[in-house]
């Protein structure tokens, strides 16, 4: 068995995001978010884009997953 010694890795430093940079795309993925969560718990065709039922029947079962009553 021979036995080898590994060097650390030294000066491998991490990239930072400035907080400035990161702050729209954390917006926009959390509204993007709230529009989802919308649309599987709160839709009922009511305000509904497409007219109809259709986008309840989309995330029916995904309601009932999330514990969403839905009839």
């Amino acid at each position: 068995m021979s036995q080898h010694a590994v060097a650390p890795v030294v000066g491998a430093d991490l990239p930072t995001i400035p907080l400035r940079e990161l702050a729209p795309w954390a917006l926009f993925f959390g509204l993007l978010g709230l529009l989802v969560l919308f649309f599987i718990s709160a839709d009922q065709g009511a305000v509904s884009i497409p007219s109809g039922t259709l986008v309840h029947e989309w995330v029916h079962d995904g309601r009932h997953l999330l514990g969403y009553p839905c009839h």
